[in-house]
């Protein structure tokens, strides 16, 4: 290993852009350009290790099982979870070689496809709020509720939404593999999409679970486990700001933990966009973790070098 290390967590943006229709050509497009900016990192002497998110990749997965379902037996939640690691895998995997060898680096890239150890007792299994997959009609939602007792939401003006839980990361259970592979020079992308939500049974077993882990949490306990100096999650803005879309907007460029608090208490950073990075930059700080920048991806090197975006201290 060379330098500092930091883990960087792509953004949805990274991989598909609003309004794009998600064809191969068009996530390869999108990963290949952050795959530029992740070598300009690796570059300036950085070990790296990369996490993603998978939202849309899922969704549409879903509703292929959808469309398919009288044709082709329907796979459960954390199999299009997996299925979706592989494939986000595969471009970022090809897009970093080819960003690599353009940068004169020669590293090698692995994927590991990851499962996230949750609690099975977790209080999310309660509650669940998290809306995946496509827009049902209101016949459709009654028939999948009665069926598979779905619990759903209301999407104003368009119809509903499955939601499932999002339980807490707790480990990895291919801690070691990811391990062994960056303590070699690998650059290692895991625990896509948050990892595929296991839960531990009796004598070692696993099972898979319906429900979605937080990419944020999962990228901070993923700097944890390879000791980063810097985790640096990318987004489709430029800094954290307070009143966002709000008169008065005021972009913060740095802030403390301690401060970071006080403006989630307030209910600054909402639980569906910054809450759940903010949270979890707090998290990784106080577990002894070095900085925390969040950022666009187009300023990627500055921000990690402290040029651009928003840097959480503790």
């Amino acid at each position: 290993m060379q330098g500092k290390t930091v883990v960087i967590a792509l953004g949805g943006n990274a991989i598909l852009r609003h309004r794009e229709t998600g064809t191969a050509e068009e996530q390869f497009a999108n990963v290949r350009r952050a795959s530029r900016r992740i070598a300009e990192i690796a570059s300036d002497g950085y070990a790296v290790v990369i996490t993603h998110g998978n939202g849309p990749q899922v969704g549409d997965i879903l509703l292929k099982n959808e469309i398919a379902k009288e044709t082709l037996p329907p796979m459960p939640l954390d199999v299009c979870g997996a299925e979706s690691q592989g494939m986000i895998g595969y471009l970022l995997q090809q897009s970093m070689h080819e960003a690599l060898l353009a940068a004169g680096l020669d590293c090698p890239v692995a994927t590991v496809l990851t499962q996230t150890l949750v609690d099975g007792d977790d209080p999310a299994f309660e509650n669940p709020e998290k809306p995946i997959g496509p827009i049902y009609t209101a016949m459709q939602t009654k028939r999948l509720q009665e069926e598979k007792g779905w619990r759903v939401v209301q999407v104003p003006g368009q119809g509903c939404r499955r939601v499932v839980p999002s339980p807490r990361p707790v480990a990895f259970v291919e801690e070691r593999a990811i391990l062994r592979l960056f303590l070699a020079g690998v650059i290692v992308i895991a625990a896509g999409g948050g990892g595929v939500p296991v839960v531990a049974g009796s004598e070692g077993t696993l099972r898979g679970v319906e429900a979605v882990v937080d990419k944020d949490y999962t990228a901070a306990l993923l700097a944890r486990l390879v000791g980063a100096d810097d985790l640096l999650i990318l987004t489709d803005v430029e800094h954290v700001a307070l009143n966002y879309g709000r008169p008065g907007q005021q972009d913060i460029h740095e802030m403390t933990v301690a401060e970071a608090r006080e403006h989630l208490a307030a209910g600054q950073f909402p639980p569906g966009s910054m809450g759940p990075k903010v949270e979890a930059a707090i998290g990784f700080l106080e577990a002894g973790g070095g900085r925390v920048t969040i950022a666009s991806l187009e300023r990627a090197a500055d921000a990690l070098a402290g040029r651009a975006g928003t840097r959480i201290c503790r």
